[in-house]
């Protein structure tokens, strides 16, 4: 039965319906748009407050895990144990609105009598589930329930692709008002509900003032059967499932293929989700805390109650809405009656449809719609509220009946500023800050209390998109200080002055410009520009920054520059201007053709006849030849440098006339533009290719520029390492990447600033073995200083750990941008890609990736890396040289990078084969910026990623030793016998072959033979220290020889490859079982990345890997077990080794002292125990050797055991060989008498193993 109930539920058609309510799975509507129905029946509209607080609460969190997986459990754990109640009891859920439902009894009127009751039934047991479960923790869940009942109308409208439907009328109306009046768990019935309802069966409290009624119970007669009377009642209710059916919750469950019906349904479901049905993805894979722009529109209409006269406003508003929403990938997401009026929640930003200049987009389409929707003469009220920020995005309800749904904070502050704010277009302050359009485009608004929202921030509306010349506010945009230097930036300002300074001496026509992503600091460039260029009298520099929506307004550019030319920016009125341009263009222009200035500097001249009679085409010409004549006469007395930020947003018009401008008169312009997303004009291209031009593709910073940019933002003359680290990665050395994360670090309080102290010698501890803190370069000393002579130093909050923080949502933003605009198959690679890590091999990866080849994966990665979303590297040697120094600034003569993409399309197939050989070469890849990967790594559910990380663990686990030249033995020797790590079954044949790989050897091969060791042997007395550490140097060298693997076998011939396998294999191991929460696991991978790191000579890397193992074994609970003993004792051990090397030998005895304590050996502290020790192991030497030793095999563990012991011994001996005091030598003998002694005593141990 289960199993027919699954493939039932996986029919395309079955999937689609759980989406739809059965009003419309088995609804018979008219074609025709808008379309009408009425009918009678009983809504209840449920509102579960509590999901939006937290919803916040995740979306707000600092680190990656933040839940979007558990906001999905528990949702759904509410929601659908009350969707399972309204279907048990007949009902028919119509809409999720975030987290509320509307749910709909159609019945005949006559039956609502008794339906009535049903829902309150229904109502009151709802309210009794919330009862018993105990709330999620810090969650307040409050439910509140109206009741409506009576003369219902359904209109469905839309276009030709999405259909969409209403339900409309008084009931609907009373409904809501029922809902707003109910307090924690209530149901009230609306007015009209009371007086159809049968009253002798319900208890209840007169509200003050109101005609709707609270129920307090119902009230049955002592013979009434209410299984009876639902059995009854549900006889009336169509598709209540029935007899052979009786056990599912729906009767849609069971639908059959039907491609008639099906394509009719799919245009009720969003498109995404038909994606998702088609591919047959798990439901959680659409569930996400996502960044996207909300757009709110309610329509009011002047005839409220006639459904006729609102459907056909509804349809023309919905197609219009439909269709400027398709432009720019965003869709309606619902359509309800919303407080007496229609709203639309349109989403900008879901999942596969994020694109650039969202918001931007979405204010565009909001005024578009305001326009039009204002011209419906039916509609009365247009009132649009626009909010960006997270959401929860995902499927909510339940198995058999679901919506996709968007709830969270910025849902609420867009629906409330469309009702506060009637018959205007309002945004939230995120929405008016990442528009980038001008401030003149908005005006903001006086406070409003809202309900449901404590703090909304500023309110600002928009007043429209249409660029105005607006005088003396088209300025660069950011600003330059005194006391904040360029970093990074002295080769592309030498290019400026190197081209002025030659635009002056030739007197001939000079353009530069620098071509950058957003976010490269070109506007900083161009600040630093204006202000060198205005440094000299004998010319005249003139900036402006244009926008998106100059590039829509023809000629745009000429008239700002121009106006500022005539000195127009300066004018208080219109007037003035007039006077202004009067005096300018006496000599110039005929007194009747003033009036062509009238619209382009809005003055006022009279129109004469010549120029009413005047084309368009016309008075262009005249118009630019009245500019050339300005010009020429203005670069007679001075020379002039037009500077133009953001100029990929130059209009056609405007690139023509600066082209013939550059051909005509000596004149410098200087541009920062970002590369063109289309063939730019023919223009443009040949400003490009002129000969006089230099493209100059700006470069990101350097490690250390951004580290000094760092220290000069914050005003503090040293930052801590791992921040120093986290910046320098997470920016890729883009300055705004790293704004945004300083941002964010400031926003989690995260960075703490104290007084810098005077640096004087200080007692040192394992915790201040290193220097924590980096500094600026020299010459950024003048710009730390908080005030004169006072420094201040940055720290970290305690606690934080920086590379498991979540991005900051404008910089998820824009890989969500990159990633969406992927087919759906590279998606998937990068989000695979996103689980293995930052670095990543092609084995690996196709080890994880769902149904894929090799040949389509290496075909995928080739694209990706041609689209700068990962890099390839032959070896970790190349990739850790890259990693060091990023790409510099390039400099390109005559042409955009962007103009050799599009010559070069005819060979893009023979590229992407070359790139395909190098991947299949390299075989190592790396995401290009970290953002990408922890975007794409937050996109997975846990449980999902969970998987993976094992999938990870299982295929690196085999590689996790030292490589063939090494024989392929543990960093740690023998470390593997004390911990069991493995998570692969291994069977005795594999145990074996481990075993010899590591050098130990059956009983057959014995290490220690009878003839190797002599049969009685004494240590010798009085001897001399020379002597003394003669000996027991040959000692230790026989112990070696003998438990060294056979001179015979095979030597590699290759090099070692240790430091790679480490980078690629041990330390992502160790990860993926952190991530697995397998903290013991990740304990030894930890420490064996120490020990590798100690082995390859980076102490600091050990120093800080120890640090995360430290963290671990403060998780570990068994502490009697011996392997946990054994590890601290390791991890202790290599804290000795980092001291000892760091020339610390007080704090590597204390270290040391620890690890033998650890291994039940006391090291002597001072002279008394020291000689009583000594006697003690004098003696016990002299017993081992006299002993004789029989054959035996040597377990792995007590092989661990001395090899832990000895090197303990060993680097005490170290320490104490190297004071000059004389008494240090008798503790350096018993240091390593006492590693005799334990190598001996271990010996003997082995013995009984071979009986």
């Amino acid at each position: 039965m289960s199993a027919q109930r699954e493939e039932l539920q996986d029919r395309a058609i079955v999937r689609i319906a759980a989406h739809l309510p059965d009003l419309i799975v088995y609804g018979d509507f008219s074609p025709e748009r808008p379309s009408v129905k009425c009918f009678d029946g009983v809504l209840m509209f449920v509102d579960i407050s509590g999901f939006t607080a937290m919803t916040e609460k995740f979306s707000t969190a600092m680190y990656m895990d933040r839940g979007a997986e558990q906001l999905v459990e528990i949702l759904n754990y509410y929601i659908s144990a009350i969707v399972e109640k309204v279907l048990i009891f007949g009902g028919d859920i119509l809409k999720f609105a975030g987290d509320a439902l509307l749910a709909l009894w159609k019945v005949e009127r006559k039956q609502l009598k008794n339906i009535i009751t049903v829902v309150i039934k229904c109502s009151l047991e709802i309210h009794g589930l919330f009862e018993a479960k105990e709330a999620e923790e810090g969650l307040d869940i409050r439910v509140k329930i109206g009741l409506a009942a009576g003369h219902i109308t359904m209109l469905v409208f839309g276009d030709e692709t999405r259909n969409y439907f209403l339900v409309i009328g008084q009931a609907v109306d009373d409904v809501r008002l029922a809902q707003n009046m109910a307090q924690m768990n209530d149901v009230i019935l609306s007015p009209n509900c009371w007086q159809l309802c049968d009253r002798s069966m319900i208890e209840i409290e007169r509200i003050p003032d109101q005609r709707a009624v609270k129920v307090s119970f119902l009230k049955p007669p002592p013979t009434f059967n209410f299984d009876e009377f639902f059995n009854k009642c549900m006889a009336f209710m169509d598709y209540y499932p029935s007899g052979d059916h009786k056990n599912f919750l729906r009767l849609a469950c069971m639908l059959e293929s039907d491609p008639e019906l099906e394509l009719s349904l799919q245009k009720y479901v969003m498109e995404i989700i038909l994606k998702q049905i088609d591919d047959k993805q798990l439901r959680g894979y659409l569930s996400e805390l996502r960044p996207v722009t909300i757009v709110f529109v309610n329509l009011m209409f002047k005839e409220q109650d006639k459904a006729e006269v609102i459907g056909s406003a509804i349809q023309a508003a919905c197609v219009h809405i439909t269709s400027v929403l398709k432009v720019f990938r965003g869709q309606i997401n619902k359509v309800f009656m919303f407080d007496k009026g229609c709203s639309f929640l349109c989403v900008f930003g879901f999942p596969g449809e994020k694109a650039p200049d969202e918001i931007t987009h979405a204010l565009e389409s909001a005024v578009d719609i305001f326009d039009f929707c204002s011209q419906v003469h039916k509609i009365r009220t247009v009132s649009i509220g626009v909010a960006s920020g997270i959401v929860f995005c995902g499927i909510v309800g339940h198995t058999v009946r679901h919506e996709y749904t968007v709830i969270g904070q910025k849902v609420n502050i867009a629906a409330r500023m469309m009702m506060y704010y009637p018959g205007i277009v309002t945004c939230d302050s995120v929405t008016y800050d990442g528009s980038n359009l001008p401030a003149y485009f908005f005006k903001e608004l006086p406070k409003k209390v809202m309900k449901g929202v404590a703090d909304p921030g500023p309110v600002y509306q928009c007043l429209g998109l249409n660029e105005k010349v607006m005088f003396g506010m088209a300025y660069l945009i950011c600003n330059r200080y005194e006391g904040y230097p360029l970093l990074g930036r002295v080769r592309e300002i030498d290019y400026f002055m190197s081209a002025m300074k030659d635009f002056l001496m030739t007197n001939c026509s000079r353009v530069l410009m620098y071509e950058g992503l957003p976010g490269y600091g070109k506007s900083q460039i161009l600040m630093e520009i204006e202000y060198l260029a205005s440094q000299h009298e004998n010319h005249r520099a003139i900036a402006i920054a244009l926008t998106k929506i100059s590039f829509h307004q023809n000629f745009y550019t000429i008239q700002i520059l121009m106006a500022n030319v005539l000195g127009l920016d300066t004018c208080k009125h219109y007037k003035e201007r007039q006077t202004n341009l009067q005096n300018k263009v006496k000599m110039l222009l005929d007194d009747k053709f003033h009036c062509l200035l009238n619209d382009i500097f809005h003055v006022q001249f009279p129109v004469s006849r010549e120029m009413s009679r005047m084309s368009a085409l016309r008075k262009q010409k005249q118009l630019e030849a009245l500019f050339m004549k300005i010009l020429e006469k203005t670069v007679r007395e001075e020379r002039i440098i037009f500077i133009i930020d953001e100029a990929q947003f130059v209009d056609g018009t405007s690139w023509a006339f600066i082209e013939k401008l550059i051909r005509s008169m000596p004149i410098f312009i200087v541009m920062s533009l970002s590369p063109f997303t289309d063939i730019p004009c023919a223009a443009a291209s040949s400003i490009m290719k002129n000969r006089n031009t230099t493209y100059i593709t700006l470069g990101t910073m350097q490690p250390q520029e951004i580290r000094d940019k760092v220290c000069v933002d914050l005003s503090v003359s040293s930052i801590p390492r791992e921040l120093d680290s986290y910046l320098v990665e997470g920016s890729c050395g883009i300055p705004l990447y790293c704004e945004e994360l300083l941002k964010n670090l400031d926003h989690h309080r995260v960075l703490l600033f104290q007084q810098a102290e005077s640096e004087e010698k200080t007692n040192v501890t394992w915790n201040n073995l290193f220097k924590n803190s980096v500094r600026p370069t020299e010459d950024m000393h003048l710009y730390t200083s908080v005030s004169e002579g006072r420094k201040e130093v940055c720290y970290l909050a305690s606690g934080v750990r920086l590379k498991n923080l979540s991005p900051p949502a404008s910089l998820k933003e824009i890989s969500l941008v990159q990633l969406d605009s992927m087919s759906l198959s590279h998606q998937m690679l990068v989000r695979c890609a996103a689980i293995i890590g930052l670095t990543f091999t092609t084995e690996l990866l196709f080890e994880i990736l769902p149904c894929w080849n090799m040949k389509s994966m290496i075909k995928a990665l080739a694209t990706l890396v041609e689209s700068n979303v990962f890099d390839c590297f032959r070896s970790s040697k190349d990739l850790q040289l890259a990693l060091k120094q990023n790409v510099t600034t390039v400099e390109v003569h005559y042409r955009s990078s962007f103009l050799k993409l599009s010559e070069g399309l005819a060979h893009g197939k023979e590229e992407l084969r070359e790139m395909e050989g190098e991947v299949i070469e390299c075989h190592l890849l790396r995401f290009c910026r970290p953002i990408m990967q922890k975007t794409a790594y937050e996109l997975w559910l846990k449980d999902q990623k969970k998987v993976l990380h094992l999938k990870c663990a299982r295929f690196l686990e085999e590689s996790a030793h030292r490589c063939n030249h090494c024989r392929n033995r543990d960093f740690i020797p023998y470390h593997h016998f004390i911990v069991d790590i493995r998570l692969n079954t291994l069977d005795m044949d594999t145990v074996k072959k481990m075993a010899k790989s590591q050098g130990y050897k059956s009983e057959e091969e014995v290490i220690f033979s009878k003839s190797e060791v002599p049969k009685k042997y004494k240590f010798p007395e009085n001897l001399s220290d020379t002597e003394t550490r003669e000996m027991i140097l040959h000692f230790f060298d026989n112990v070696i020889i003998r438990m060294r693997s056979s001179q015979d076998d095979i030597i590699p011939l290759e090099s070692c490859q240790c430091e790679e396998l480490l980078q690629i294999v041990i330390l992502p191991l160790a990860q993926h079982f952190v991530a697995l929460e397998e903290n013991n696991k990740a304990l030894y991978y930890f420490l064996e990345v120490a020990s590798a790191y100690l082995i390859l000579g980076d102490n600091y890397k050990a120093y800080m890997y120890l640090g995360e193992g430290e963290r671990l074994l403060k998780t570990l609970t068994n502490e009697d077990s011996w392997s946990q003993t054994f590890e601290y004792a390791t991890f202790y051990s290599l804290k000795g080794q980092v001291c000892f090397n760091m020339g610390q030998m007080v704090l590597a005895k204390k270290m040391l002292r620890k690890a033998l304590k650890l291994l039940n050996q006391r090291f002597p502290c001072n002279f008394i125990t020291l000689i009583f020790q000594m006697h003690v192991e004098k003696n016990r030497l002299s017993h081992f050797m006299n002993q004789n030793p029989q054959e035996g095999s040597l377990p792995g563990k007590k092989l661990a055991q001395l090899y832990l012991q000895a090197s303990c011994f060993s680097l005490l001996w170290k320490i104490y060989s190297l004071n000059i005091f004389f008494h240090y030598k008798y503790y350096g003998q018993l240091a390593a008498m006492m590693q005799m002694n334990a190598s001996l005593e271990t010996q003997n141990d082995f013995q009984g193993f071979s009986v």
